[in-house]
């Protein structure tokens, strides 16, 4: 894989890693945050079937490991529909 390359956690989609969402394990508090910080990192596909594929097989939480709070879904959801 090349080094700016990343593959989604739910579909196994490999693209350039500006193109996914990026969930941080911050180290060391192990804290989740989205976009930035230091630490374990998981992408996601922004698409509606990877975020919905994610929380129900918990593939999130295994390639962080760390269990995933609601918050974080529900972030990556309002992301999902366009404000006007």
């Amino acid at each position: 894989m090349k080094p700016n390359y990343r593959r989604c956690v739910s579909c196994g989609q490999v693209a350039l890693k500006d193109s996914f969402w990026r969930i941080v394990r911050v180290y060391p508090s192990r804290k989740l945050q989205l976009d930035y910080g230091m630490g374990r990192s998981a992408y996601l596909c922004p698409c509606a079937s990877c975020l919905k594929e994610a929380r129900q097989k918990n593939r999130l939480g295994r390639a962080l490991r760390v269990p995933i709070p609601d918050y974080i879904y529900q972030a990556l959801s309002e992301r999902l529909t366009p404000t006007k």
